[in-house]
């Protein structure tokens, strides 16, 4: 009897200890050896496996095109972490599927269309931008009301993380960085050019989104050797300006710290803004200072990998 009682306790300690898990640990999904971002501000750390943050750089992608608030970031980056963990899932409770884990019986749009994360970015933001005040509202309340969870207090559980993806995510800072441990094949200009349009929206290319041809700095010629051959992309810092970013700044961290994340699968080698610089080559780094630009300042210059 005492043998078996030490068993149902270490049952129950064993049960415990996963509930426990399950409840706090959305980070414990970055463990392994796999590219690894990071998050830091105002003395708080994110980890997230790269394609976590490319999720979550996507759906802040498509806040920036519809000129949300942060707030509004911060609610639909909360809701994905409880509903997926900011993985597209191909499968969850009954038909959802997705970041968002949006359901096409309960007319969320077909299996295709909810796997997109543009797609079910904008199918969340449709709705949450439908419920008056929802800026003003407990994050919990206003996640509950787009998602109708069976277990609405589950969202408030990752505000704080939420809250610093999206202070990143939002330009605030070079808050974001991540560290590739593969090198990558050779990248295509013309592919993250389309992904950009198809994220920020068409206007984000505005210009024609194409490198500066010549050096206008007096920079050496080295540093134009990726806009010479095509493998960079320029694009204007205040592409996505609008109303809801205060800071000029701002607008290009949006875009660089977008193409941070999406870089390993888009084999971008190099992302240069106002004077700062991650290089996939040596990301372990972070942001570090880029006396030499390939752009103007002010422009976010994209360089794929040769």
């Amino acid at each position: 009897m005492p043998r078996r009682r030490r068993r149902v306790r270490y049952g129950a300690a064993l049960l415990a200890c996963a509930a426990v898990a399950g409840y706090v640990t959305f980070r414990a999904v970055t463990a392994g050896p796999a590219t690894v971002c990071t998050v830091r501000g105002g003395g708080g750390r994110l980890d997230l496996r790269q394609q976590q943050a490319a999720n979550a750089a996507t759906i802040g992608a498509v806040a920036a095109s519809r000129d949300l608030p942060e707030r509004a970031l911060t609610i639909a980056l909360a809701t994905a972490m409880q509903e997926s963990k900011l993985r597209n899932m191909g499968g969850g409770d009954r038909d959802s599927l997705g970041l968002f884990q949006q359901r096409p019986s309960q007319g969320w749009g077909t299996a295709e269309q909810i796997a997109d994360p543009v797609y079910s970015a904008n199918e969340f933001f449709d709705q949450l931008v439908r419920i008056p005040g929802y800026s003003r509202l407990p994050l919990t309340v206003a996640a509950q009301r787009v998602q109708r969870s069976g277990y609405p207090r589950a969202y408030a559980r990752h505000e704080a993380d939420a809250a610093l993806l999206a202070a990143a995510l939002s330009g605030r800072a070079p808050a974001l960085s991540c560290t590739v441990l593969s090198r990558p094949r050779r990248g295509d200009a013309a592919a993250v050019r389309q992904r950009l349009a198809r994220e920020f929206g068409a206007g984000v290319l505005a210009d024609g989104g194409g490198p500066v041809a010549v050096p206008a700095d007096g920079s050496p010629p080295g540093a134009w050797d990726g806009a010479r051959d095509g493998r960079v992309v320029v694009v204007p810092g205040d592409a996505v300006a609008g109303p809801a970013v205060k800071d000029p700044a701002a607008h290009g961290w949006v875009l660089a710290q977008w193409a941070v994340a999406h870089a390993p699968e888009l084999r971008i080698a190099q992302v240069d803004y106002r004077g700062r610089r991650w290089r996939a080559a040596d990301s372990g780094r972070g942001w570090t200072s880029a006396p030499v630009s390939v752009a103007r300042y002010g422009d976010v210059a994209i360089t794929v990998t040769g």
